[in-house]
C-alpha cells in the first residue's frame, strides 16, 4: 500500500537506521542532533556536491546535482547528491531530459566524507535513491557508486535483489518506529565512539552523586 505525502520520511535517515535504530529515532523522532568533526566536514564537502545549478559534462556523460526524489512505495523523499546521465542505446529502459536530447541511463553517485563502511548503511541509502528514481521515471537502475573523500576512490555497487529487500525492510521498520513514536534502547558498543550523538544517547555520569541523582536513589544505602 503506497504511503501518503503525510507519511513520508527523510531518505537520508535510512543510513542512520541501518547504522543504529536508536540514532535514527533520536534524530527523526526526538529531533536531537549534535555535530562533531566528522559531520561538520561532511556538510562542508557537500556544499558544492548538492548545488542543483552545478552541472558537469565529462565526455558523453552529464552529471546532475541535487535531484529531488521520492517514492510512495518506500515512503521516503530526499535529494540525490549526483546522478550521471550515461548515453543509452534505448533497448532497455531509458531516461529523457528536457535540456539534454537523447536517451540516458541513470547512474546515482553518493559522496561520502570517510571511507567504505563495514556494513551496508551506505548501500541501503544508494539503493533507496535508485528505487525512488525507478518509480519516478519508470526506468531500471542496476548499479550506482560512492565517492569517498578520505580515500579519493569510487566504489561501485550492484543494486541487486538482496540489497533491495534490505532497503525495503529498513524503510518499513522506520515507518513502524515512527508510528509507535518509540526510541529503541542503546547498545553501547565500539561504534558508538564515533557517533555525533554519543553524549545525547549515553550521557557520561562522572560522580557518584550524578549516578544517584540520575537513578533517584542512594546506591549505597542498604535496606533495613
Amino acid at each position: 500500500m503506497p504511503y501518503t505525502d503525510d507519511d513520508m520520511l527523510m531518505l537520508s535517515g535510512i543510513q542512520h537506521y541501518k547504522f543504529c535504530p536508536r540514532q535514527w529515532a533520536l534524530i527523526h523522532l526526538e529531533q536531537q542532533w549534535n555535530d562533531n568533526m566528522l559531520t561538520a566536514e561532511g556538510h562542508i564537502l557537500h556544499t558544492r556536491v548538492d548545488d542543483p545549478t552545478y552541472r558537469v559534462k565529462n565526455g558523453d556523460t552529464i552529471t546532475l546535482r541535487g535531484m529531488h526524489i521520492a517514492s510512495s512505495s518506500l515512503g521516503l523523499y530526499g535529494v540525490a547528491d549526483a546522478v550521471e546521465l550515461i548515453p543509452s542505446d534505448g533497448q532497455d529502459s531509458f531516461f529523457t531530459h528536457p535540456r539534454y536530447p537523447g536517451k540516458w541511463q541513470l547512474f546515482p553517485v553518493e559522496y561520502k566524507h570517510g571511507r567504505q563502511k563495514p556494513d551496508e548503511r551506505d548501500e541501503v541509502q544508494l539503493a533507496a535513491e535508485a528505487m525512488c528514481m525507478e518509480e519516478m521515471f519508470h526506468v531500471n537502475i542496476p548499479k550506482g557508486a560512492f565517492f569517498y573523500f578520505e580515500t579519493r576512490t569510487r566504489e561501485y555497487v550492484d543494486i541487486d535483489e538482496d540489497l533491495r529487500q534490505e532497503t525495503m525492510r529498513c524503510a518499513e521498520a522506520m515507518h513502524e518506529l515512527f508510528r509507535k513514536g518509540v526510541t529503541p534502547p542503546g547498545r553501547n558498543d565500539k561504534s558508538c565512539t564515533r557517533c555525533s550523538l554519543a553524549d545525547v544517547c549515553c550521557p557520561k555520569l562522572k560522580e557518584k552523586s550524578d549516578v544517584e541523582n540520575y537513578l533517584g536513589i542512594n546506591l549505597y544505602e542498604k535496606n533495613a
